[in-house]
């Protein structure tokens, strides 16, 4: 098994070998035009069962001309295979709102759901076979949909977005050799459309303004599309608001405060066929905190909270770069998201299954302790004191008979406030030191025992610079490169 699960894990910079060898030519079996696949995924933690709605061409394929994903991120993966030869000619990994519901409380009771979810494909030129297979918790896949698909077939759509006004932001060359991002604009009125082409050069000057994006700025293409909403803002189920938008975004995702998605799938992809895309950013009229990402399919966050720009870096490296979440303290809706003994598929984190071979072994500081410790026990138990001692203040504050009462209380808690931020600043000095290291440190995807991340800071657990760590980075940049054919170095 061990060895079954070493063959998963291999180190992200032979991805750039990878990028040109092994794709078919794409003129030889694809059109210069998408089709566009509008599914639905329904089912609960033990069954999924996948339908076709519609398949809808359209006019343009922007996306990169290297077929085989080398990656092998996902819990998904989607095939293209010649319908004659059964050779393969196409594949990309990608995650879904529905793998995630899969490991949540209600599907593992049994509750069904289903989602909506839209993808792209190059259009064959001859009758192919589509595969989607869903990963096991040992990483392993298998199918659970197939279809053929004849280009010629006269039930394929042509019918694209009429609405939306497509407006360029930044412009490099020619969408197939540059990454496309577009912004896409939720809950703005009318008069909103001014605030957010706005909100999309702030946006954008945040993106490129830290590594990778800052050395590879030319690699991109950036759009916004606007359609109004007929109100500002999104749903917030728990205060019970519901709003008149586009995308029907919501908070509460899976029962997650701060979670934000919007479980429109075909509809965000039909507005989206205006423009060319490889990326989609959805921008919330909001200065409520959240967000989210789904890889390869969106990421999503509110614009005017003031962190509003850290989310939207640290979800667009879940829904472009492929990264996994490094925090591990948070609340979150997931039953072991990352199964045990298991090697995560994300370039980021790792179970550390064998010592010896670090996923990121080539960006290991010298003479780092494997795995490296941090102060990570003192630091979760004074963390862990500071959460309790919040909450025993405010249950005290609301038994107080007085203001006199309540100020006693605020100022005891003051005192402890103070000496466990004493003690935090301590530890903080005695490991800083390994602030700039490349290591293998304890506590990632939602554990805090059992998987690693490879620095103390970094955007996708939180950086007080708000910037990557050089795995992140270089992860970021190989997906660049993959899109745009750039071999620049960060």
């Amino acid at each position: 098994m061990k060895k079954l699960i070493l063959c998963l894990v291999c180190t992200f910079f032979l991805i750039l070998v990878q990028f040109g060898d092994t794709s078919p030519a794409f003129a030889d079996y694809f059109q210069e035009k998408a089709l566009r696949l509008d599914l639905y995924q329904t089912g609960d933690a033990q069954t999924e069962i996948i339908t076709l709605q519609r398949l809808t061409i359209e006019p343009k394929w922007s996306e990169s001309r290297k077929l085989i994903d080398p990656f092998g991120y996902g819990r998904y993966m989607l095939k293209l295979f010649t319908a004659d030869s059964d050779n393969l000619i196409y594949s990309r990994g990608f995650d879904c709102i529905f793998g995630e519901y899969r490991t949540t409380d209600p599907a593992l009771r049994g509750v069904m759901r289903t989602f909506a979810r839209s993808m792209r494909i190059p259009l064959p030129r001859q009758a192919a076979r589509l595969s989607i297979e869903r990963r096991d918790r040992q990483n392993q896949l298998h199918q659970v949909f197939s279809t053929v698909i004849d280009p010629h077939d006269y039930h394929l759509q042509t019918e694209i977005a009429s609405d939306g006004k497509v407006f360029e932001i930044m412009l490099n060359g020619d969408p197939r050799e540059k990454v496309d991002l577009l912004f896409i604009a939720e809950g703005y009125t009318v008069e909103d459309e001014e605030k957010f082409k706005s909100d999309c050069h702030r946006f954008t000057d945040a993106l490129f303004n830290i590594e990778p994006y800052k050395s590879r700025r030319e690699s991109f293409n950036i759009r916004g599309l606007f359609q109004a909403s007929a109100e500002r803002g999104m749903d917030e189920p728990r205060q019970g608001k519901y709003r008149n938008t586009l995308l029907d975004a919501s908070f509460n995702a899976f029962d997650l405060d701060r979670y934000l998605l919007s479980e429109a799938g075909h509809r965000l992809r039909r507005v989206a066929s205006r423009a060319p895309y490889d990326t989609l950013v959805i921008l919330v009229n909001s200065s409520r905190y959240g967000g989210g990402g789904i890889y390869n399919d969106y990421c999503i966050t509110t614009v005017d909270h003031d962190r509003s720009l850290e989310v939207f870096l640290h979800e667009l490296g879940h829904s472009f770069g492929g990264l996994a979440d490094e925090y591990y303290t948070s609340e979150v809706s997931y039953n072991e998201f990352y199964p045990p003994g298991v090697e995560p598929l994300e370039p980021n984190i790792t179970a550390l299954l064998d010592p010896g071979r670090v996923k990121w072994a080539e960006f290991l500081s010298p003479g780092i302790q494997v795995p490296t410790e941090y102060g990570k026990e003192e630091r979760d138990r004074l963390q862990a004191e500071k959460r309790l001692n919040q909450k025993k203040k405010e249950e005290e504050t609301k038994k107080a008979a007085s203001d006199a009462a309540k100020k006693r209380i605020e100022d005891r808690y003051q005192k402890i406030d103070r000496r466990l931020a004493a003690k935090l600043e301590s530890l903080a000095r005695k490991y800083r030191s390994l602030e700039d290291k490349v290591g293998v440190f304890e506590g990632a995807g939602y554990a805090a025992k059992g998987l690693y991340r490879p620095m103390m800071h970094c955007l996708m657990i939180s950086h007080p610079k708000n910037e990557f760590c050089l795995v992140c980075r270089q992860a970021i940049a190989a997906m660049i490169d993959y899109y745009a054919g750039s071999q620049k170095k960060p």
